[in-house]
């Protein structure tokens, strides 16, 4: 009989080449997008467009970098696309709708989205964005802390 921690190790080994062979493809669609958004003017005063900074987690320390892609939804909200470094390797991506308020070219926002049982599961978000500075904060059952990013320099042609 083999023993439980071989199976357990094999068990985990796929997990992780599965998971890292999901998540890389959904790496691949965001940074294409995140290149043709470069193209894209976006007005000083919207929400809209590439963001870029870094997240720090409030409970351990843990934090990397932060590329953010917001577009807007047919229904009034906005779709804000993350992807995030986690110990300067493993790359995150995921999707939050945004619901947004505006008052004198500030914009307020708050959303949630459920990233799995082994991500932490629903993570809620609250932020808002003046001129150039994205602020956030993030909380979910095991982990709350902060984004703050700017927008990116353009790249030259």
């Amino acid at each position: 009989m083999r023993s439980t921690h071989e199976e357990l190790v094999r068990s985990f080994v796929s997990f992780v080449v599965l998971a890292g062979l999901l998540l890389a493809g959904g790496c691949t669609t965001f940074n294409h997008e995140w290149a043709d958004a470069s193209n894209t003017p976006v007005p000083t005063n919207s929400l809209l467009g590439r963001w870029e900074g870094t997240w720090s987690s409030e409970v351990n320390a843990h934090n990397g970098n932060l590329r953010c892609l917001i577009t807007p939804n047919k229904d009034g909200t906005y779709n804000a696309r993350f992807h995030a470094i986690y110990r300067k390797v493993i790359g995150f991506g995921y999707a939050v709708p945004l619901e947004l308020t505006e008052t004198n070219g500030a914009f307020e926002f708050s959303g949630h989205a459920n990233l799995s049982w082994w991500a932490g599961g629903v993570y809620c978000y609250e932020g808002h964005v003046q001129k150039a500075d994205f602020f956030s904060t993030y909380r979910c059952k095991y982990d709350h802390g902060t984004f703050q990013m700017t927008r990116p320099t353009q790249s030259p042609k």
